[in-house]
């Protein structure tokens, strides 16, 4: 067998330092694959990689500037581009991360001869979607798509994981309160994804043959009130969950959304108004013989962080 040489071995991952870009990073360098860590924030390397960053090569890039993609980009074989956004604020909108900045990585990635491309979208991706975030994410894929035809478009449902904005919070709301309030009636379902999964998934998946799309999601499918009485009996509380209307956590969004950082936002509350689950048509978790692990792997992994 032909050895690879280092260009057809490098990989560059914008978002290398976010919750799931980090997850691809190490399961990647685990493998001895050259890693390039693309970041606004390449001044994260310590906190984020302790002592592995000194295996790993960092650029400061802006995925919204041409110039610093394309130099990002350079002599790269393949690329994972895992930069999101959840809430927007002032220029950073849906729109000009998950389709403008995408669009452009794709761009350039091509025109610089990138072999592969996996682009991060999510589960149930739409460009006819009325939810804006949900929209964005599907004109993204088309936008990719349209750049680098050949570009793969992975799609995870929600994660799970140390330092999430999912599981986290809940713990700490079941252990805080005896009265957990509830979006609607608690009947929107959910099959969360161990993050480290999707990350192993993706730097697996590079040498797996080219397939327009993954969709990875966990082993179980819960309610959002079951999801939450799965957490409270692995943390040993009972809660009493009040059903709140729709209409009511809109309008709480609506002026959650004055504050600087809002705790909540309409986007988040329209999204919990929509199943989260995988559509069964595509590829996933088992063709790339991964068993994916329930909530429980996450729940261990936050309460041992509670612990350090």
């Amino acid at each position: 067998m032909r050895r690879k040489t280092r260009s057809e071995a490098s990989r560059s991952l914008f978002g290398g330092t976010g919750f799931l870009g980090r997850r691809v990073v190490r399961h990647l360098a685990a493998r001895n694959v050259a890693v390039r860590v693309i970041s606004r924030h390449p001044e994260r390397r310590q906190a984020v990689f302790g002592d592995e960053a000194l295996h790993l090569e960092f650029v400061g890039a802006d995925a919204n500037d041409d110039s610093s993609v394309r130099a990002a980009l350079a002599g790269m074989f393949g690329v994972v581009n895992a930069v999101s956004l959840y809430v927007e604020q002032g220029s950073e909108t849906f729109h000009s991360v998950h389709v403008d900045a995408a669009s452009r990585v794709a761009r350039h990635s091509r025109e610089l001869g990138v072999a592969r491309l996996f682009h991060v979208s999510g589960v149930g991706a739409d460009p006819h979607a009325s939810s804006r975030y949900i929209r964005s994410r599907g004109e993204g894929e088309d936008a990719v798509r349209s750049a680098f035809p050949s570009a793969t478009i992975v799609r995870p449902t929600v994660m799970f994981g140390a330092g999430d904005a999912f599981l986290t919070p809940l713990v700490r709301l079941l252990r805080q309160f005896p009265v957990i309030p509830i979006f609607g009636r608690g009947q929107t379902l959910l099959q969360p994804a161990y993050v480290e999964d999707v990350g192993k998934a993706i730097s697996l998946a590079f040498d797996a043959p080219t397939v327009e799309f993954y969709e990875f999601g966990g082993p179980h499918i819960y309610s959002y009130s079951e999801l939450l009485q799965s957490i409270g009996d692995h943390i040993g509380v009972r809660r009493f969950l009040l059903p709140i209307p729709f209409t009511v956590w809109q309008t709480l969004a609506l002026g959650m959304e004055m504050l600087p950082h809002p705790p909540l936002t309409r986007n988040q509350v329209e999204l919990m108004m929509i199943d989260n689950i995988l559509s069964a048509a595509l590829p996933g978790f088992k063709d790339l013989e991964i068993a994916p692990q329930d909530i429980e792997a996450g729940l261990a992994e936050i309460e041992r962080g509670n612990k350090a």
